[in-house]
């Protein structure tokens, strides 16, 4: 999630479990807390695909904050000794740490929790930033660093509203998991791969891809539809060229996505992209990793991330009809993004 999200969540578990004790100190250091694994951007591991496969690994993983929270709720009772046991200042400082993390884990991009075990959590249920989870806590951290005596209780209050939240993102994703799935059924794409995310900012519209060997289909499904169809659209997903050695870039890609990533040739150069992260075909990630000489050999290049055309206002309108359960806008989802005309009957139903 973004930074705001994690240092009002870091903010409102501190003063929950501070009770009595909680005050503007207490907050301040539950929100640097809360925001201190997202460090690791600082760190520089070479190239931009291992950039992005190692952010939040390490610094996320639980096998390292909990230590981690012992060694520094010791140091910070020597120096800066607090009304606190050391059992309560432990706690607070583990559950600051380690709800970052978890909350990570329900977005897109995932999460390293069991590193070094290399295995990311994606339950990808709320987008990294969404309005509706963050206010709460927002809202109830800044009323409790103005009304002191009433500080825990006004956390507390701020992290059932967003874990509830939370906990409806969890259920819509099952709604949109299981309409896919009643959707696909007797199909030719039952049983294949499928990823399913949040629109930006929001809950109720959600991305569909569905993966095949050289295709792979997408779509958007909103909760508000009254028909159960879903239009998906067929797009190449295509191959890693024949005579090309995989390189540790490409592995590492296909083993943080899950395989849904796309292969294309762009004049000379092979661009490798995350199918997961994005919309349409605005693919935030994606990463120039070979070139093909005059005589049409390709030789592995240093890893390279190329710009994504970004989201026109123009089109919002229509994304935000598509969330209201309009369905006729699927039929344009290809022009929005100005992708090749293909067919969006695939499936032998």
């Amino acid at each position: 999630m973004d930074s705001v999200t994690q240092a009002a969540l870091g903010a409102a578990v501190a003063g929950a479990i501070a009770g009595r004790q909680c005050s503007p100190k207490v907050l301040l250091a539950g929100a640097a807390l809360g925001t201190l694994p997202d460090l690791d951007v600082l760190i520089s591991y070479g190239d931009p695909v291992s950039d992005m496969v190692k952010h939040r690994g390490f610094s996320h993983s639980l096998f390292v904050l909990l230590p981690f929270s012992l060694l520094l709720s010791w140091l910070w009772q020597r120096w800066r000794p607090i009304p606190f046991s050391f059992m309560r200042l432990w706690l607070l400082v583990a559950a600051c740490l380690i709800t970052h993390p978890l909350l990570d884990a329900c977005t897109t991009y995932g999460t390293q929790l069991f590193w070094p075990i290399p295995y990311p959590v994606s339950i990808s249920s709320i987008f990294i930033i969404d309005p509706l989870y963050t206010l709460p806590l927002l809202l109830t951290v800044v009323a409790a660093l103005l009304w002191r005596g009433r500080a825990a209780k006004l956390c507390m209050v701020g992290l059932g509203l967003s874990t509830i939240y939370l906990s409806w993102s969890l259920i819509a994703y099952q709604m949109i998991e299981q309409r896919v799935e009643q959707y696909t059924a007797s199909t030719d794409l039952e049983g294949k791969p499928v990823f399913i995310a949040p629109t930006p900012l929001n809950t109720v519209l959600w991305r569909v891809v569905v993966k095949g060997e050289h295709t792979y289909w997408e779509g958007l499904v909103s909760l508000f539809d009254e028909s159960n169809e879903i239009a998906l659209i067929a797009k190449p997903k295509g191959t890693f060229p024949e005579g090309l050695q995989p390189s540790k870039h490409i592995n590492m890609l296909d083993h943080f996505t899950s395989g849904f990533i796309k292969y294309e040739q762009r004049d000379n150069i092979l661009v490798v992209s995350d199918l997961r992260l994005g919309m349409v075909d605005y693919l935030p990630f994606q990463f120039a990793l070979a070139t093909q000489s005059a005589q049409g050999d390709w030789q592995l290049t240093d890893p390279r991330q190329l710009e994504s055309p970004n989201v026109q206002p123009k089109h919002l309108p229509a994304l935000w009809l598509r969330l209201l359960g309009n369905q006729d806008i699927d039929a344009n989802l290809c022009h929005i993004s100005e992708c090749p005309d293909i067919t969006a009957s695939v499936v032998n139903m």
